[in-house]
């Protein structure tokens, strides 16, 4: 499942043939077609696509699934993971380099007061001590051979912690250029116990079919063997400032030091397609939210057993915003579903919990059930001084968290819709 035999068949994508600057100018190009797979031929002298999974639809296409089933195969496939197939060969290894100059690649400056140019689209993959894992992380470009990251305190942050207190680098593989199980899996919470790339395997078996291709790198990583570009080199314990730079609400984080990675070797495709991807757009919202949703949804069905689906909103840049649809059995069930929907995703600060006769991914629908079924006397719960999204930019320190239970209350008619 390679991301150039995707986009092939992606009719309504928009070439870009002259050359674009990786200055502000690609990102402005991503910016004015959000929702639109948008594939350049010349950044820097070679090929670069983004927007490539910004609609629902698009991913579920791919996936050869339709959008409703997704939650489920994800579901599924984090319940059930299956591991990889190890290969002999990866299209990558046609072009292996130890001398390079990564500052010639296209790797773009998305706003203007970012702190340089960023590689986002890239999944890191890593072993220690029998564990494994996946997961996205930004990387500033640093010079021609190394990045800043930053590292939030979870899977990889603590392997380089214990690879740090026993005077060793982290080793590291980035990968870009990868099919939509990988990247859903590289942003889906596990324990840290569990491989992200045998979620990613499973996934791909109960869609596509078949299990993930990995191939082994000199290193012993093992990684997607249909990446278009593949970095692989050390987390240092060397420190220097990362940000400022605009993440998922579409607003500036702050700046914190990170670690350095080293790049020892550059691995790519004959022709390599460098994957953009656009800070605070449609496809960083989905890549980012789809995975939480069937967390929110297996939370939320230890209390209302008739649970049908759970989306992150795209207004609440799919991480702050919520809705759920479900069928109470009894008053209440509307609001406990609403509660363990915050539990399920604790970035999220508000959560609008519906019947089964509304279709959560119309907003229209969503707002209607709000105003005709919905009083803030009786249906409105708020949480305050609870931890939330560092992402936030209206939090301090902690966060208020909004619950409404947008359902019919039992045994109450004049609530339904007119149809013709």
């Amino acid at each position: 499942m390679a991301l150039r035999d995707r986009l092939a068949e992606m009719k309504d994508a928009i070439v870009i043939d002259r050359p674009v600057s990786v200055d502000l100018e690609a990102s402005r190009l991503l910016a004015e077609n959000n929702a639109t797979p948008v594939i350049f031929n010349d950044i820097n002298g070679m090929r670069a696509a983004g927007n490539v999974w910004s609609t629902r639809e698009r991913i579920c296409s791919a996936l050869k699934i339709d959008k409703n089933d997704l939650m489920r195969k994800m579901l599924e496939a984090v319940s059930s993971p299956t591991p990889p197939r190890l290969v002999d060969s990866a299209p990558f290894m046609e072009d292996v380099r130890e001398e390079f100059d990564l500052t010639s690649i296209p790797i773009v400056k998305y706003y203007p007061e970012d702190a340089g140019r960023y590689i986002t689209s890239a999944v890191a993959v890593a072993e220690q001590d029998g564990k494994a894992n996946l997961s996205f992380h930004r990387m500033l470009l640093l010079d021609g051979r190394s990045f800043a990251l930053r590292l939030v305190p979870r899977h990889l942050y603590t392997m380089w912690k214990k690879a740090q207190a026993r005077g060793e680098d982290l080793p590291v593989a980035f990968c870009m250029g990868l099919c939509p199980p990988v990247l859903l899996a590289a942003a889906t919470s596990t324990n840290y116990d569990v491989d992200e790339m045998h979620i990613a395997s499973s996934l791909k078996e109960r869609t596509i079919g078949g299990p993930l291709d990995v191939y082994q790198l000199p290193s012993g990583i093992r990684v997607p063997a249909q990446s278009e570009v593949v970095l692989e080199g050390r987390i240092t314990s060397r420190m220097v400032d990362e940000g400022p730079f605009v993440d998922i609400t579409g607003t500036y984080d702050s700046v914190r030091p990170g670690p350095v990675f080293e790049v020892d070797r550059l691995y790519m495709r004959k022709d390599p397609i460098f994957q953009l991807l656009f800070p605070g757009g449609l496809e960083h919202y989905l890549l980012m939210g789809l995975p939480r949703e069937p967390m929110i949804y297996r939370t939320v069905n230890q209390v209302v057993p008739r649970v049908h689906g759970v989306r992150l909103t795209e207004g609440g840049c799919c991480w702050l915003h919520g809705v759920v649809s479900i069928t109470k059995n009894k008053e209440g069930d509307g609001m406990n579903a609403a509660l363990a929907a915050l539990t399920g995703h604790p970035s999220m600060k508000q959560v609008i919990v519906v019947d089964e006769d509304i279709d959560i991914y119309d907003d229209h629908q969503v707002e209607w059930a709000v105003a005709t079924r919905f009083q803030a006397s009786r249906s409105l719960t708020v949480i305050n001084n609870a931890a939330g999204s560092s992402l936030d930019p209206s939090a301090e320190g902690t966060t208020s968290k909004v619950a409404i239970d947008a359902t019919v209350p039992m045994g109450m008619k004049g609530f339904q819709r007119a149809t013709l």
